[in-house]
Parts: C-alpha cells; sequence; structure tokens
C-alpha cells in the first residue's frame, strides 16, 4: 500500500463536498434536546424544538405564501412541483401566484377551528395544487383509499375500510406527506382539534395526538418512500424562512423512537441514521460510517455495566488517555474476580444490508484471552458472542486490528456492543480497547450513507487526525486509514493506491 498524506485525505474531504449536492445545514446543537428520550418525552422535546416559526403572510405578494412557493417548490426550469396533480404549470414573477392552482392546506384549517394562525400560514403545511383535486379532497384526512370516487393519476379521493372520507396521494408522495403529517401533530400538539374529519386521524393531547391507525400507516408510508433529494431540498429551503425544521426529514427513524418500533430506546441525533446529503438522481452512497470512536479521546458515549467488583467502588474499566478503555481487576499485587462490560450507546442499524465491526485492542496477563474475555451484540435484551474476532497472544502491550467482524446478522436492527471482562483470583489479566468502527453497507434507498456529524468540513479551522488505531499524528505521512475530527464530527478518509 502507498503512503497517503494527510493534506492530501483533507483535499479528498473537500474536493468531495464541493462537487456533491449541498448536505442538511442543521444548525449546531439544533437537536441537542432530543438526546436520551424516547416516545412521548421525545414527542415533547421535539415540539419544544420546532414550534416557533417565523412564518409568511399567506396568499400572494411580497412576503407572501406564493413567494415562499417560488423558492420551495420550483425546478430548474421554473416548473411548479405539483404532489396532488400530474399536471404541468409554471411560475410567473416571484410572488404572484399560478392560474388554476390554490394554496392547499394539507392539514386542513378546519380541524383547528379555522383560525388564521402560524398553523394556517406554516409552509411545511402549505403546497401549491391543482384547483379541482384541491376541491375534491375537501377537509379528509389522508389514508388509504379502497373505494375511489376522484382519481386525477396522481390523487385518489374515496372511502377507506373503516367507512372514512379520505385522500391518498400518490406512491412518490407517500413518504413526503407521512412526515407533513407527522410535522404537524408534533408542532401544534397543543391545539384543540374539532370536527368529525379532525377526530377520526387525532386525539386530543401531547401525545401520541396521531390515532393509532394513523400513525402506523404513515410509518409504513414513510419507510417505503425515504427521503429524496427533492424533500430534503424542501426542507431547507423552508427552514432558512421560517428558521424551524422537519426533524422527520431530517431524522428518518424518528418516527420510530415516537411512535414506533424504538419507544423503548433513548434517542440520539448524533449517533441515529441522518438525512445528511445526497448524489445527483437520488442514488444513494452505499456504504457508510455507522458509529466511531477513538476511546483515548473520550468515552465515545459509553457506559460500563457491573456484575461483579471485588468491593463496592471498585472500577473494573476506567477511561486513559493513552490507552482508551482499560479493564483489569488486578490491584495491590492481587487477582479479583470480576464480570464487567463497557457498553456503546445504540447504534442503529435501519437500513442496512450488512455491517461490521473493526476494533483495536491489547490484552497481557492472560493465558488466553478468548477464554475470559468477550465481545458481545445486544440486541432486544439479549447479549450474543461475536465469533471471528483476531485475539491477541495475551502475554503483550501490542495493540491489534480485530479484524473484520460481521455483524450481518443485526442488520436492520438496533444493537449495543459490549467488551465484557471476566476475571478470577488466580486471573485477572488487562484488556485495553483503544477505538472501534461500524460501518455497513446500506439497502437501496434515498437516504446516504449517515455522518457522525452534521457539518461541513472546513480546511481552514483546526482540526486534528488519527491513525485507525487511534494514535494522534503529527507527521503529514502515514500508511492507512486517516481519521480526521473537527468540533463534534469526524471523517473517515481512505488511503489512495
Amino acid at each position: 500500500m502507498k503512503k497517503t498524506t494527510i493534506s492530501r485525505a483533507i483535499a479528498a474531504i473537500a474536493v468531495a463536498m464541493n462537487t456533491a449536492p449541498s448536505a442538511a445545514q442543521i444548525p449546531a446543537g439544533y437537536y441537542d434536546n432530543l438526546k436520551g428520550k424516547s416516545g412521548a418525552e421525545l414527542k415533547n422535546a421535539v415540539h419544544e424544538t420546532i414550534k416557533d416559526a417565523n412564518v409568511l403572510d399567506y396568499g400572494k405578494g411580497k412576503g407572501h405564501t406564493w413567494e415562499g412557493f417560488y423558492t420551495t417548490d420550483r425546478t430548474a426550469d421554473n416548473q411548479v412541483i405539483d404532489r396532488y396533480s400530474n399536471d404541468t404549470r409554471y411560475f410567473g414573477s416571484k410572488g404572484s401566484s399560478v392560474g388554476g392552482m390554490n394554496i392547499e392546506h394539507s392539514f386542513p384549517k378546519s380541524w383547528w377551528g379555522g383560525s388564521e394562525n402560524q398553523a394556517y400560514k406554516d409552509l411545511y403545511n402549505l403546497m401549491p395544487s391543482e384547483q379541482k383535486i384541491n376541491s375534491a379532497k375537501s377537509n379528509y384526512p389522508m389514508g388509504e383509499v379502497s373505494k375511489a370516487t376522484t382519481d386525477n393519476g396522481c390523487t385518489k379521493v374515496g372511502t377507506g375500510s373503516k367507512g372514512y372520507k379520505l385522500w391518498e396521494p400518490a406512491d412518490k408522495w407517500k413518504g413526503d406527506f407521512a412526515r407533513a403529517y407527522m410535522y404537524m401533530a408534533t408542532t401544534y400538539q397543543n391545539f384543540t382539534w374539532k370536527g368529525t374529519q379532525a377526530l377520526q386521524i387525532l386525539q386530543k393531547g401531547d401525545y401520541p395526538t396521531l390515532q393509532p391507525w394513523a400513525y402506523k400507516l404513515y410509518i409504513s408510508w414513510a419507510k417505503t418512500d425515504a427521503p429524496d433529494e427533492t424533500e430534503t431540498s424542501r426542507n431547507e429551503a423552508v427552514s432558512r424562512i421560517q428558521g424551524n425544521r422537519n426533524p422527520f426529514v431530517d431524522f428518518p427513524n424518528l418516527m420510530e423512537y415516537i411512535w414506533g418500533d424504538s419507544t423503548d430506546y433513548a434517542f440520539d441525533p448524533g449517533t441515529t441514521l441522518c438525512t445528511s446529503e445526497y448524489t445527483p438522481g437520488g442514488e444513494a452512497s452505499e456504504q457508510g460510517t455507522i458509529y466511531i470512536a477513538i476511546f483515548t479521546d473520550g468515552t465515545g458515549g459509553c457506559t460500563i455495566s457491573n456484575k461483579e467488583v471485588p468491593q463496592d467502588g471498585f472500577e473494573v474499566w476506567r477511561l486513559d488517555n493513552k490507552y482508551g478503555w482499560k479493564g483489569t481487576a488486578f490491584a495491590n499485587n492481587t487477582n479479583n474476580a470480576a464480570d464487567a462490560s463497557v457498553v456503546t450507546p445504540e447504534l442503529d442499524l435501519t437500513g442496512y444490508a450488512t455491517a461490521t465491526l473493526t476494533f483495536s485492542h491489547a490484552a497481557n496477563f492472560f493465558a488466553s484471552p478468548a477464554d475470559a474475555l468477550a465481545v458481545e451484540v445486544i440486541c432486544d435484551g439479549v447479549a450474543t458472542p461475536l465469533n471471528g474476532i483476531n485475539w491477541p497472544r495475551g502475554n503483550s502491550w501490542t495493540f491489534n486490528e480485530s479484524g473484520d467482524i460481521s455483524l450481518n446478522a443485526f442488520a436492520g436492527k438496533k444493537i449495543k456492543i459490549a467488551f465484557h471482562y471476566t476475571s478470577t483470583s488466580q486471573e485477572a489479566g488487562t484488556w485495553e480497547i483503544k477505538s472501534m468502527t461500524v460501518s455497513g453497507e446500506r439497502l437501496p434507498s434515498d437516504i446516504s450513507a449517515p455522518s457522525t456529524g452534521k457539518a461541513a468540513f472546513d480546511p481552514s479551522e483546526p482540526y486534528e487526525t488519527y491513525t485507525i488505531d487511534g494514535r494522534k499524528t503529527t507527521n503529514a505521512d502515514h500508511d492507512g486509514v486517516t481519521i480526521i475530527r473537527q468540533g463534534g464530527n469526524t471523517w473517515k478518509v481512505a488511503p489512495r493506491k
């Protein structure tokens, strides 16, 4: 393998960022208050984050809705993006309305009594629509239409299985509308909903707000129709106008932590799947780094789980700024029995076809490290030991690479990784974990590879570089992968051959 330079690695990042479409520009710290929450508590935290918006005035003209649409719903050739019909219409001057089209409230204004409040003017709820289908869909809830009375090839209106009057968008827009409905049910969860149609889809109260049939259906739609470049670009455009964001576009799995299969898990905006960047044509990056931690520089969000310690207050695992996580039950020249683990934060493998774990570790004073140590995957409360680990001999402080350890059996799930140390009164060696990475190949979708950071790399600002085993580099040349850290963000750059 040829040597690679830090400067070339930096240049590679800069080139990639300059040639790729713009990524989501989430303000630093914007979602910090969501960390560690789930279910109702998470929904309330999201509400507090996004509830205030600087909305435009309703209608046409400067500073009004149609001027907003000119930015949020216009193609490069000046065509109106109409999510309700397949008709082709074009914008005129900025701020003017378009003939044959209405400003459509996806969440009908009658559901809160029609007052011209923030929700009435919120661009996340307003979209241009062809007039006839807008009239036909009336103030019905969105759902699956089993018997259509109106169908323009893009939007169906009719009756659902429960006998409700419903409207149903085209498959290509179902995820967009589902995430818009989740946004509205969260941003305005404090509203008093009124009328038959509103109460068919909504419940009064902060949680869950959406009726179970509705959030189950919308989660299904959102999974099938992931955010694409059109949707994420609109999210950016509306955010620049209003100052708030639709987090269900930023984090495609957020819905699962509020209403779905992950309400028992703590959400972490720093590690969960993020709709962060897109490639032309909606093609997704195949490979992505799911989690990376350099333990000589911090905990990596890990926690300690003690099953047995020699005595109260005894720390089997400690963090060392030179060696990373260091586990031992040898103290005062005595071997002690112990059972303790370092456990990573939750790693979200949803949307991944494959996943691989690698880590750098050393083991000393063990007759056979594999007999005393284990690396486990914790999934649905069950700990499963991993095989195929390259174990050190057990008689040296030299760090060894673990090799590529398959996590494919857990692709599509949410997991934690545990480094499990055990000892006896006859043997209490030392295990050191310096760094680890989990990477994966995504299932085909319009969501690109997740990033551990949201901001773009800026080579003019201070940054740190490391080797893959956690050594901080001070020289320009070294073999292998370069880890670049800046602020709260991390990039992993492979060497050029």
